[in-house]
């Protein structure tokens, strides 16, 4: 297997190049282009109960798409967002992440339910993340730059919920507000993740709730336009 991230621009497009018995599993809706002879199969990730619980708690689709090449193929790959795909090799470990970062994987790699009881609810606005594990790796995507940082042991990193990409699972971390109501009212800072070394830890420079407070007072001023 071959992969490349490309062209390294705003919207980068993930290009795997498959052997004979290779297969890389995607996100639904992640398909850009295939090129040869590929076998494409759908399954719920996580088991069936992992599976359900996901779509009903989280409202994400429960199904992965693998690609299994029948010969030399091409597989291409876009997320969603606009942002940077990132590559994370996982060697036996398992690294938690937000819903949106997952991408695709290849490898032993087994995608499930991250449950994360009322921290993951803070955080997120919902009671669960997704856990990958295994080995070989994981692409995520983000909104924006994707930095990775190794934090030392004995250090604590303090990051604003909605930039907090994934880290690895295990890590000691913990959830905290910001100063007071007033802060988080009229401040624009809510709540942090707070992450003790060692530790490797996924941030993303831009976040969606940022774009849609700028976004919506000029879809407003447009609606209202048009009803007059």
């Amino acid at each position: 297997m071959h992969w490349e991230i490309a062209p390294e621009r705003t919207y980068p497009v993930l290009r795997v190049s498959l052997e004979r018995g290779e297969e890389v599993v995607a996100e639904p809706g992640a398909l850009l282009l295939m090129q040869g002879p590929i076998r494409v199969n759908t399954g719920i990730r996580g088991g069936v109960l992992q599976g359900l619980m996901r779509s009903l708690v989280g409202g994400e689709s429960v199904f992965l798409n693998t690609f299994r090449a029948e010969g030399p193929a091409q597989v291409w790959l876009a997320p969603a967002g606009i942002g940077d795909i990132h590559y994370v090799p996982l060697n036996g470990e398992s690294f938690v992440l937000q819903d949106f970062a997952y991408l695709a994987h290849h490898g032993s790699v087994e995608v499930s339910v991250a449950w994360r009881g009322f921290r993951g609810f803070l955080t997120e606005g919902e009671l669960v993340w997704l856990k990958v594990r295994g080995t070989g790796g994981v692409w995520v995507s983000a909104f924006g730059a994707i930095e990775e940082i190794e934090v030392p042991a004995g250090e604590t990193v303090t990051v604003d919920n909605f930039h907090f990409v994934g880290m690895v699972e295990g890590a000691r971390h913990r959830i905290r507000a910001v100063g007071g109501l007033k802060t988080i009212l009229f401040g624009g800072e809510g709540l942090v993740v707070e992450v003790e070394g060692p530790a490797r830890l996924l941030i993303q420079s831009r976040h969606m709730v940022s774009l849609i407070q700028i976004l919506l007072p000029i879809l407003r001023r447009h609606i209202g336009s048009g009803r007059r």
